[in-house]
């Protein structure tokens, strides 16, 4: 796994070997970051459900101003961070062991854009959403990466999904703040 492109283009990043993980893949992730990549720079990042923080730190990479990174696991913490050295992004970054709505409901942050790659089939993303949506910005973006079948709601309070993509098994759905 590296990363496709900006500023560490080429560093290979460590990933974790578990059949709990499950890397984003590199078309994906490219299409993630074509769909958002307007939105990158200077802007505040959630990697939430980091994993190894391949995306937050794409989107480092590519021209984001901070990224915050969040999983309940102390070894996708600890690879996160070394990853996070080995790229030269630590100081503008912040790792959080935490579980996801406990981090949301604790935080002050507010984020530009927020990258949610959950477990599947756990319906976490409609519980995460609801808490999620309260601490974006105005016109804040959420890219939700799920499995096929999933079904999410139209909007979460303020946020509504705007668009849907679809990736063999693997879905992207785009969640933006509504301007009232």
């Amino acid at each position: 796994m590296r990363v496709i492109t900006g500023s560490a283009r080429g560093k290979k990043l460590k990933t974790l070997d578990s059949y709990d993980v499950r890397p984003t893949s590199d078309r994906v992730k490219e299409a993630i970051f074509s769909i958002i990549h307007f939105d990158l720079e200077g802007s505040v990042i959630l990697d939430l459900f980091s994993g190894s923080g391949q995306l937050g730190i794409e989107a480092l990479s590519r021209g984001a101003r901070h990224a915050t990174f969040v999983d309940s696991s102390k070894n996708s913490a600890d690879v996160t961070k070394e990853n996070l050295t080995n790229t030269g992004f630590l100081a503008s970054s912040r790792v959080v062991q935490m579980e996801s709505i406990e981090f949301l409901r604790a935080t002050n942050t507010t984020f530009d854009v927020a990258l949610l790659d959950p477990p599947y089939n756990k319906g976490i993303l409609h519980k995460v959403l609801p808490v999620l949506e309260k601490k974006m910005n105005p016109n804040g973006i959420v890219v939700c990466e799920h499995e096929k079948g999933a079904q999410l709601a139209e909007s979460y309070g303020s946020l509504y999904q705007s668009r849907q993509y679809n990736y063999g098994k693997i879905y992207l759905t785009l969640f933006k703040i509504r301007e009232d």
